[in-house]
């Protein structure tokens, strides 16, 4: 972990936008007028996915993606200015929320301006021409941290936007040398000490495929030393398993488990259902008594929340990369329970605590507890959405239901799940 990480970054909820996809007009400005909803979600930090301007070349759909970067140091003039954009992050900062946008290192478009200006920064297949590592990304070409000049070029750029923003969320992190991100915090904090670095760390899958292909890619371990939060990747594919029905619950609660025995103990996990690379939770959770449970167990996991805009709409159908589609806000809003959870998270315990999982794989519900040490919370999420009495680690006694005030009662180490979400507060220890 990094040395100077701030735990309480556990406590925070992550918007995601997608510039285009957010509103109709698809810009900085208008965005802008969407942030006091926004942020009445209980939102803390607001990423950007990227904002610089998309590639013609070899571009997918008719618009291309926002990952196929051509300029490292402009912005996407369909978006606006970079006037308009410095005017987007004020109006965030004065709402109290942070800015973080995405940075695109491991690759650019074919016809992106280093291309031209530093064609030595890129991977040359045997050839000589320029290509992939890994992966089937047909409209970007791999540069090449080989050359350390690139180096010193990428961070100069993030020290730019450092000037401007709170932090970067860092594409397929994994795929960049460690050292380079540990000498980029570095060089950085010179100019934003307080910068935050979140990695998309990957699959495990897909680490083991790129180094079985001679390709290096860091383990989230490695990533650990240069960054703030890390994808939770490590552990999706247990996660999807057990949504497409192949594993029981309880193999991704020992996941969890998992995590808390082999990261360090200021370790921080940022915690989606969704995101712009994945199916929207939605539309493939079984009804909305389990999506409300599923949402509800996303913010009660050790961690950051990380949701993507339209995820608060219920939203079913996740937006084209490549098109102009603008999410629709018609579908069952979870806006109140978004907000109370928020509320929730923010107080659940000091940063320093521990959490432990458990799953009852009959009635597909997973019990988790999480304590500091003096305070202790049970969450049970009956992620079918239906009701049954399951054994919990929680003393007998009467309690509120922080999520929606009910009384729920533990007798004889079992609870009585209804089939909605439920956060218990255990009595305070004194020491």
């Amino acid at each position: 972990m990094a040395a100077d990480t701030d735990i309480a970054l556990r406590g925070c909820v992550i918007y995601s936008v997608y510039v285009r996809a957010h509103t109709p007009e698809g810009t900085f400005a208008a965005l802008e007028r969407d942030l006091d909803r926004i942020r009445a979600l209980g939102t803390d930090i607001l990423w950007l996915m990227p904002i610089h301007p998309i590639g013609e070349k070899g571009k997918k759909g008719s618009m291309g993606c926002p990952y196929a970067n051509r300029d490292y140091r402009s912005v996407n003039p369909a978006y606006g200015t970079m006037e308009d954009f410095r005017r987007l992050v004020d109006a965030i900062h004065a709402r109290g929320m942070k800015c973080i946008i995405d940075v695109v290192y491991n690759h650019t478009s074919p016809d992106a301006a280093l291309v031209t200006e530093h064609p030595e920064f890129y991977y040359r297949r045997p050839d000589g021409s320029f290509g992939n590592k890994t992966a089937d990304w047909t409209d970007v070409i791999d540069l090449d941290y080989a050359n350390r000049e690139l180096w010193t070029y990428q961070i100069e750029s993030l020290r730019m936007w450092a000037g401007i923003v709170d932090g970067f969320r860092c594409d397929v992190a994994s795929l960049i040398p460690a050292e380079f991100w540990r000498q980029a915090r570095r060089a950085v904090a010179e100019v934003n000490p307080d910068c935050l670095w979140l990695a998309e760390s990957v699959h495990g899958s897909f680490n083991v495929f790129n180094r079985m292909h001679g390709v290096d890619a860091a383990t989230d371990y490695e990533l650990f030393s240069a960054f703030d939060m890390e994808y939770d990747y490590d552990i999706r594919e247990s996660f999807d398993a057990y949504l497409n029905g192949r594993r029981p619950l309880s193999a991704w609660m020992d996941m969890l488990n998992y995590q808390e025995a082999a990261f360090p103990d200021n370790y921080v996990k940022m915690r989606c259902l969704e995101n712009h690379d994945n199916p929207r939770i939605a539309a493939r959770a079984e009804g909305e008594r389990a999506l409300r449970n599923l949402t509800a167990l996303l913010y009660f996991l050790k961690g950051s929340t990380m949701l993507y805009a339209g995820q608060e709409f219920s939203c079913t159908h996740k937006p084209s990369l490549f098109e102009k589609e603008t999410f629709p806000r018609t579908g069952t809003d979870l806006s109140p329970l978004l907000r109370k959870l928020a509320s929730v998270k923010k107080e659940v315990l000091s940063p320093a605590d521990w959490c432990r999982a458990s799953a009852d794989d009959g009635n597909d519900i997973a019990i988790l507890e999480r304590t500091d040490g003096l305070r202790k919370k049970l969450g049970v999420f009956s992620l079918r959405g239906e009701s049954a009495e399951v054994g919990v680690p929680f003393p007998d006694g009467i309690y509120e239901n922080r999520i929606d005030g009910r009384t729920v009662t533990v007798f004889g180490g079992k609870l009585y799940c209804p089939g909605e979400p439920v956060i218990l507060d255990a009595p305070e220890k004194t020491e």
